[in-house]
């Protein structure tokens, strides 16, 4: 581990070396509110939201996954919009962060990507509001990381991911908990709180 010091003095303690990870928000195969399989809207602020964060903490690539036409070609124009059209003279800042999106039909589409890129498989792990019997800790994820293989973040959009998705994932991450009952965070704000809790620890203030 080694310490880097943030622009309010406050010092956080990170891997020692950027671990291979990667981001998917899954817009297909998700469940609606009947547990029923569909295929979900690509929305803008899930696509800003979760790519400045996932710049932000260093993850290799964010991937959108969906099977449909209209869908990709609305996810294209908005990235289109802001790394190349006039939104890019307007707020670059938001280009840099759109430049790591990329859009693919299937998860499997992702999985061949990421081992023609690393030269190794990588491990899936997928993320729940339900606590699960294989569910493993942000500490004991945090660890794995450091082994230098590709790990791919799944995340779900609509009620969550498909329960064949959950099934053949390597790993389970625990859910998110606070000191309260609810538990209905938005996608992009869990996301940004797993990514804080997997690469940073806390900071220690001086």
């Amino acid at each position: 581990m080694k310490q880097i010091s943030s622009k309010n003095g406050a010092v956080k303690l990170t891997t020692s070396s950027n671990p291979e990870l990667y981001v998917a928000l899954v817009h297909y195969p998700v469940v609606n509110k009947n547990g029923e399989i569909v295929t979900s809207a690509v929305t803008n602020l899930d696509l800003h939201d979760i790519a400045r964060a996932s710049k932000t903490y260093g993850i290799r690539q964010f991937y959108v996954i969906t099977p449909l036409t209209d869908q990709k070609e609305l996810t294209q124009k908005i990235l289109s919009h802001w790394i190349t059209g006039s939104g890019a003279a307007y707020n670059h800042i938001r280009g840099d962060a759109l430049e790591i999106v990329r859009i693919r039909d299937t998860i499997q589409n992702v999985l061949d990507e990421i081992e023609i890129k690393s030269g190794r498989p990588a491990k899936t792990v997928v993320t729940s509001a339900k606590k699960n019997a294989r569910s493993i800790g942000f500490q004991a994820l945090r660890k794995k990381l450091e082994s230098n293989l590709p790990y791919l973040l799944l995340f779900g959009t609509a009620w969550g991911l498909a329960a064949e998705i959950v099934e053949k994932a390597d790993y389970i991450l625990e859910p998110i908990m606070a000191d309260s009952d609810y538990n209905h965070l938005s996608v992009r704000s869990a996301v940004s709180i797993i990514l804080d809790r997997l690469i940073y620890d806390e900071p220690i203030s001086l």
